[in-house]
């Protein structure tokens, strides 16, 4: 087969989940080009080994960057249009179709993300990796710019913070013109339903991670006394960090041994920074930016509990089941995290860990020092937290699941109760 993957911008450091459908189409013997659509990542100074490994860059083609200045973003968007015109002059013109394709014409969004198409692409299969980048999908399509089955994900932020901003009926066109959809979490398959999809034509297909890639230890209360926590995610306001730190400060006071480390970076860096130091737990809160999985597994390896703390963003973005929590508990850690999103579908509470309110830096401090108190516990829920990733998080098998997705998509014979057949794989 021959599969084209739609992005925004590659390749993301955050989002191995797509790194890690893109490899498993390769490994498995099949053709991928990667279109993204809003250029290159702004800092290319830490990449996933897996870029690396498959040469994806290689693989990669770039819709030229569309500049945040409106005067400079018109100005190199007319360029583009005088050197590329000649290659699809009446879709060239369209793309400027203020009266059809509204703010994505008025901001030339629709002209800079189509240049790549501008000569005809063909493929099997073209997966739409957000359902935002799945509307142009839908459109280049229609346009003649690409020929193929058109599948979309919906990951998240497409089906709750994008939603305020457009609308209930921002999806309508793509329901009716996408010929199949994967949602990461029953959470999000249920509110794409609510939207309009056709429930016979979605199924749900987590994100999976390499389970061998983390290594399972069970975990102990250690002799040093230094009780070791984890968080791994961006520092924006849906991951929920600040809350964590005023938990460590309330818990600090009468287990003062901890050590929090914050995996990751973002625009809330020197607000926590800022935090730690009104708390009183500087010397504890350690924000480490950005490390490669080989780092965050040696970081993991000295941990001895896991919080996710994600919340509801003011702009109504929500989480899906985050492959951090599933690296965590697939390397044998307790977890905490929230009632959130998918969430709940990987965290059984109670089980492999604990899932409390949103927002609830005291529901957070009792959790953490329960388990401080409890640590003959934390084997036990590393043992449940293993089995439940492996069972139902793999990446192997959630990509032969994929391949076998696009593969009934071909023949015409999928719905959203799908039933996946035994694949022998290409390459093994």
């Amino acid at each position: 087969m021959k599969v084209a993957f739609f992005v925004a911008h590659f390749p993301v450091l955050s989002e191995p989940f797509i790194l890690n459908q893109i490899a498993g189409t390769i490994e498995r013997g099949h053709e991928v080009d990667i279109y993204s659509l809003d250029g290159p990542p702004e800092d290319t100074s830490k990449v996933h080994p897996l870029v690396e490994q498959y040469n994806l860059l290689e693989r990669t083609i770039y819709a030229p960057t569309r500049p945040e200045n409106e005067l400079w973003r018109w100005i190199k968007g007319l360029g583009l249009l005088l050197v590329n015109f000649h290659k699809n002059p009446s879709v060239c013109l369209q793309l400027l179709n203020t009266s059809r394709y509204v703010s994505q014409a008025k901001s030339l969004k629709m002209l800079y993300r189509a240049i790549p198409f501008l000569e005809k692409k063909s493929y099997d299969i073209i997966h739409c990796q957000f359902s935002t980048l799945g509307v142009f999908g839908v459109w280049f399509r229609q346009l003649g710019l690409i020929e193929g089955k058109l599948i979309s994900t919906f990951r998240g932020s497409d089906i709750s913070k994008f939603l305020p901003k457009w609308g209930d009926k921002v999806y309508k066109e793509l329901f009716q013109e996408t010929d199949f959809f994967l949602a990461n979490c029953d959470f999000f398959k249920n509110k794409a339903v609510a939207l309009g999809c056709d429930a016979n034509m979605i199924h749900v297909h987590g994100s999976g991670i390499d389970t061998s890639k983390f290594f399972f230890k069970e975990r102990h209360f250690p002799n040093d006394g230094v009780i070791r926590i984890a968080t791994t995610g961006r520092l924006v306001e849906k991951k929920g960090i600040e809350y964590v730190i005023r938990a460590i400060a309330k818990v600090a006071t009468t287990y003062p041994c901890l050590e929090y480390n914050v995996i990751g970076d973002g625009t809330l860096r020197e607000k926590f920074e800022a935090l730690s130091a009104e708390l009183n737990v500087s010397h504890i809160v350690k924000l480490l930016g950005w490390k490669q999985q080989k780092e965050i597994v040696e970081i993991l390896d000295k941990c001895h509990i896991f919080v996710a703390p994600s919340v509801t963003g003011k702009d109504g973005n929500q989480d899906a089941p985050v492959n951090t929590l599933k690296e965590a508990m697939a390397m044998g850690l307790p977890v905490i995290s929230t009632l959130h999103g998918g969430i709940p579908e990987l965290v059984e509470d109670g089980i492999s860990g604990f899932l409390v309110p949103e927002h609830d830096a005291d529901a957070i401090a009792e959790k953490l020092i329960y388990l401080i108190e409890h640590s003959e516990d934390w084997a036990k829920m590393g043992r449940a937290g293993r089995a439940r990733v492996e069972a139902n998080y793999d990446m192997t098998k959630l990509n032969d699941e994929l391949v076998e997705i696009y593969q009934q998509m071909l023949n015409g014979e999928l719905t959203g109760n799908l039933t996946v057949r035994p694949l022998v794989l290409a390459n093994k």
